[in-house]
């Protein structure tokens, strides 16, 4: 049976506006590489438009059910967009990672950061961009900084509303994605 690599997170996760997310997605990409190198993983896409780290929690304990060996954390850009405290997103983040490593202790888990667009400005900006990677310190865990680098704020990477990217964006933040994820793979294979 095949170890498990679930993405736990939002639209970006879930692949929000794509036409065919089941081989389009992050998850269905990062799936479509594991083949491609005979890596036997399977991919499960966790991922549901519109959550919050609030949301998530409330579902998290069905999601650990399925044992993963990664689990992937993509959430936070909800919270922004509605205005939650940073302190009670890092909070949440902070508890989902804690009920990852004790339910499953042998789960690896990769923290995926999101950068704020440009025209996110305002009193939560400095405090929100430095939540990702006080958790990666904190807990000891692997860090992709920016989900998004080099396709948030590209205008033809992206749908209208400026926040979730196109096909060749998912394509993109899968690449970014990669390296440390293949790194925990590796560290998984060595153990």
């Amino acid at each position: 049976m095949a170890s498990k690599i679930i993405f736990f997170g939002d639209s970006l996760v879930a692949g929000y506006g794509l036409k065919d997310p089941a081989t389009t997605s992050i998850p269905a990409l990062i799936g479509a590489k594991l083949k491609q190198l005979n890596l036997t993983y399977s991919v499960v896409n966790a991922g549901i438009s519109g959550d919050t780290t609030s949301s998530a929690l409330s579902r998290l304990e069905g999601v650990l059910d399925q044992e993963p060996a990664i689990f992937i954390l993509e959430l936070g850009a909800n919270d922004f967009l509605r205005g939650t405290s940073p302190v009670l997103i890092l909070a949440n983040l902070q508890l989902i990672i804690s009920k990852v490593k004790s339910s499953c202790p042998s789960t690896s888990i990769l923290l995926l950061g999101i950068e704020l667009p440009d025209w996110a400005i305002g009193l939560h900006k400095a405090d929100y961009s430095g939540i990702f990677q006080a958790l990666a310190e904190r807990n000891g865990i692997p860090l992709v900084p920016s989900l998004l680098k080099n396709v948030a704020g590209i205008h033809y990477l992206n749908m209208y509303d400026g926040v979730h990217p196109l096909r060749e964006g998912y394509q993109i933040a899968a690449e970014n994605i990669w390296p440390e994820l293949y790194k925990i793979i590796l560290q998984r294979e060595a153990a």
